[in-house]
């Protein structure tokens, strides 16, 4: 069950409980069976070497972006709304990495009758290595 995070009790500075989720084949194989997302250097390790990562088919990074958005409105709950994300990606994922989705509050503003939080965000895997750096905005609802 998500969380309902009010405008009111979160501040600048404050970081968000993280997601972690360990991947394999199998994480890989239902994400690109739902988004037909079947590419060769994914699914075969062979591919994955010829494309230039020497361990073989790697991870999806449109998979770590759905890990994201998984963080996200398990912290915001269902009554926030995403209004921007953005993220690049600067790190393959591997078979068996542990990533660790993590937010911290950058600002909080009350705009156009919305009130914003902004969030710096990332995926860290199991060496600390920041792969997936970026931000999102969040509406979140008042107590008022």
């Amino acid at each position: 069950m998500a969380n309902k995070v009010y405008f009111e009790d979160i501040n600048v500075g404050d970081e968000i409980p993280s997601w972690i989720k360990q991947t394999d084949f199998m994480h890989w194989n239902r994400y690109a069976a739902v988004n037909d997302e079947f590419v060769y250097i994914h699914m075969d390790d062979e591919s994955g070497r010829n494309g230039g990562n020497a361990q073989g088919a790697f991870g999806m990074g449109n998979l770590r972006w759905a890990y994201l958005h998984n963080m996200l409105r398990e912290w915001a709950g269902d009554e926030a709304e995403m209004k921007e994300m953005s993220v690049q990606y600067r790190a393959i994922n591997q078979k068996h990495d542990v990533l660790t989705c993590t937010g911290r509050i950058t600002e909080k503003k009350t705009e156009g009758g919305e009130n914003l939080v902004r969030l710096d965000i990332n995926v860290m895997n199991q060496d600390g290595k920041a792969t997936t750096p970026g931000y999102a905005v969040i509406a979140l609802p008042s107590r008022g």
